[in-house]
């Protein structure tokens, strides 16, 4: 090699390192920016405070999903609406950056009889039907129409706290596992259809752009079945299927999906979400975008005799979390991902069979080996 050639070479190969370190950061980066805005998301069990919030977005959070229950907010027949509840979660999300994504459920006793849930030995009531017809129906209309009248783009709930900053609602969740037996007594997907059209036609009165997103959808409870509805719970695929199928108009009803796929083990979730999918693509639909508005695991001890899949132990929530984000941040654009939101923030002491140990975060808000596997997919701190 001459004295004059050694110099080219060095700047060669000084300016490939270059292109290449430039290379992998655009990779990088354009892998970063290819998950949707607000794609990471948690559903809390209790009331959070601003501070917890805060931590929250700190660590990556970027929405939070909460309920805005229809008989909690009014419960006599053409009575006022209390907002108390929901203006405080929407207020403290809103002062911490994070957005919020409402699902509206729930029917108080004047508008759907309620009756003991089939099986829980006459310890837990649902809704009977869904709101779909008589005062049920008006109600559930004005319902709507008042949520967005409070939340929407000139929501009066804005108006009223200038010192909010301004995130209106835009986007909403119809229901909540329509298909288990725990949010409705006898589910029926022709009965959710129509809930679904009503729905969507008030939203959209009341904001004609309005997003809507089906009520997550219980993969697989038990007692359900693919090939034709359980008496009381209904496989998620079939579900779907026979919604479409017996809901004339229905695929311009609504924007996006959304599955709660729990499973005993996050390897279990590429089939499931998969099998959902391929429902969307039988009914030509196969362009909608995908929520998983519930996903998670507890931390609780594991059970020797298997009555408990879900629990974990704290390592083993940790270890199924971050397995369950990789596989799902790596295929977000083959499933359509739009969200994920971990179940729960916190734990809930006999709420169901693993709320008691599903948080992020212990008693005092104390985080959990999961909530440090949560601020690496999130990129935030923790």
């Amino acid at each position: 090699m001459s004295k004059a050639s050694e110099p080219i070479g060095r700047r060669a190969r000084a300016w490939i390192a270059v292109f290449a370190t430039v290379i992998l950061t655009g990779v990088f980066a354009s892998a970063a920016q290819a998950l949707p805005a607000g794609f990471w998301g948690v559903v809390p069990q209790g009331i959070l405070n601003l501070e917890q919030f805060q931590r929250l977005h700190r660590g990556g959070v970027e929405s939070v999903r909460i309920p805005f229950g229809w008989s909690g907010i009014q419960t006599e027949q053409n009575g006022a609406y209390d907002w108390a509840g929901t203006d405080y979660e929407v207020e403290q999300a809103s002062k911490a950056g994070i957005k919020v994504l409402p699902f509206v459920s729930g029917a108080p006793p004047w508008a759907v009889p309620s009756v003991f849930v089939p099986g829980s030995g006459r310890s837990v009531k649902a809704p009977a039907h869904l709101p779909v017809t008589g005062a049920g129906r008006a109600g559930w209309i004005a319902f709507i129409t008042a949520a967005v009248a409070r939340y929407g783009p000139t929501g009066s709930f804005w108006s009223q706290h200038p010192d909010v900053p301004k995130r209106p609602l835009r986007t909403w969740q119809i229901w909540n596992e329509a298909n288990f037996k725990y949010f409705v007594a006898k589910p029926n997907p022709v009965e959710y259809g129509t809930l679904v059209k009503i729905s969507s036609d008030a939203f959209k009165a009341a904001d004609p752009g309005a997003q809507i997103v089906l009520g997550g959808l219980f993969a697989r409870p038990k007692g359900g079945n693919t090939s034709g509805g359980g008496v009381h719970n209904w496989f998620a695929t079939r579900f779907l299927d026979r919604m479409y199928a017996k809901t004339p108009g229905i695929r311009a009803k609504f924007n996006g999906v959304a599955l709660h796929p729990y499973t005993g083990r996050y390897q279990q979730l590429k089939p499931e979400i998969e099998e959902f999918r391929r429902v969307l693509t039988a009914h030509h639909d196969g362009g909608k975008s995908l929520w998983i508005t519930e996903l998670g695991w507890s931390s609780g001890p594991p059970k020797s005799d298997g009555s408990n899949s879900f629990a974990k132990g704290p390592a083993g929530q940790a270890a199924q979390l971050r397995g369950a984000f990789g596989l799902l941040r790596r295929n977000q654009v083959r499933w359509r991902l739009k969200s994920v939101y971990w179940f729960s923030v916190d734990d809930s002491i006999g709420s169901c069979n693993f709320c008691d140990g599903s948080g992020l975060f212990g008693p005092g808000f104390r985080p959990k080996r999961s909530w440090y596997e949560y601020v690496k997919f999130a990129g935030g701190t923790p």
